[in-house]
């Protein structure tokens, strides 16, 4: 059975990615990535209740212990506090590299932010990386040759660690060590297409099926941990980007989107670039904050 969704917020941005819940304040933060702003919208009260502006593109970004937010913009990751609006630079990616930019990112269980970047060019080229960023600012390398990388989310024990690329468009899986940070084993989870939903963002709950955005064909896809597809749920517009798993129970599920350079397709979704809601009737999982495990 498909899911049915309604429009939560009409921002109709240009970019709209990477919706994280903030439980400890009742906040779904997002980004628009093209406009370089993460919004907060106050659940309680269904109102934007704050933005940000960066000086460059917001590719991701994440919670901090502290309260800070972590953000990858364009080429630098950065501590950024939302009271004062002060930015500090932890560190710098693919900075030597002119055609890359900083994509998805999340918070893994092991307090590091892992962030991908992506070929800005067309036809992309396999240049782009997936990083690990530590809390003292240092990076590694985890693993190349990605056009588009994406679809960052952890298995419900933190045992797996799941990584898309949206070029080629498939979806990986790997063993994860909590304590080390260290991914292994990595091996084929999934194939999309054109036509079934190439990979963006994704998400993973509590039963530990992993949703993902298949932004080539308007569609939210269900995976089983097996890598079976259990539901391909059509969405209101034509380029889902992100699910995320929010609410005081966690059981609604928003999912951002973006607006096509395609006049015909936007007089067909005018609400393109704008995030959608449904309650799936499944829980998801609390976000990770980026700092030093207790």
């Amino acid at each position: 059975m498909s899911l049915a969704f309604t429009c939560l917020i009409d921002g109709r941005y240009d970019l709209g990615e990477c919706p994280t819940w903030d439980a400890d304040t009742g906040t779904l933060y997002f980004a628009n990535i093209k406009g370089r702003t993460i919004h907060a919208y106050d659940w309680g009260s269904r109102t934007l209740r704050a933005s940000w502006t960066f000086a460059r593109d917001v590719g991701s970004f994440g919670l901090c212990r502290d309260g800070r937010l972590i953000v990858a913009v364009w080429d630098e990751v950065v501590l950024f506090d939302m009271a004062t609006g002060t930015s500090e630079v932890i560190a710098r990616i693919e900075a030597d590299l002119p055609h890359t930019r900083l994509n998805d990112g999340k918070v893994g269980p092991d307090g590091a932010f892992w962030v991908g970047t992506m070929d800005l060019r067309s036809p992309r080229e396999p240049v782009a990386s997936l990083y690990r960023v530590a809390h003292d600012g240092s990076v590694r390398h985890v693993t190349g040759d990605l056009r588009v990388s994406n679809g960052l989310a952890w298995s419900p024990d933190g045992k797996t660690l799941y990584h898309a690329d949206s070029g080629p468009g498939w979806i990986d899986s790997w063993d994860f060590d909590v304590a080390t940070g260290e991914a292994s084993n990595r091996r084929r989870f999934a194939q999309l297409t054109n036509e079934t939903g190439r990979p963006d963002g994704g998400t993973v709950d509590a039963a530990g099926n992993y949703w993902s955005a298949g932004v080539s064909a308007g569609i939210l896809n269900c995976f089983a941990p097996d890598g079976s597809l259990t539901g391909a749920h059509p969405m209101p517009v034509p380029r889902p980007t992100m699910p995320c798993f929010c609410g005081p129970d966690l059981e609604d599920l928003v999912v951002t989107s973006l607006r096509p350079d395609d006049a015909a397709a936007l007089e067909a979704y005018p609400r393109s670039g704008s995030l959608f809601h449904t309650r799936p009737g499944v829980r998801g999982l609390p976000a990770d904050r980026f700092g030093p495990l207790d």
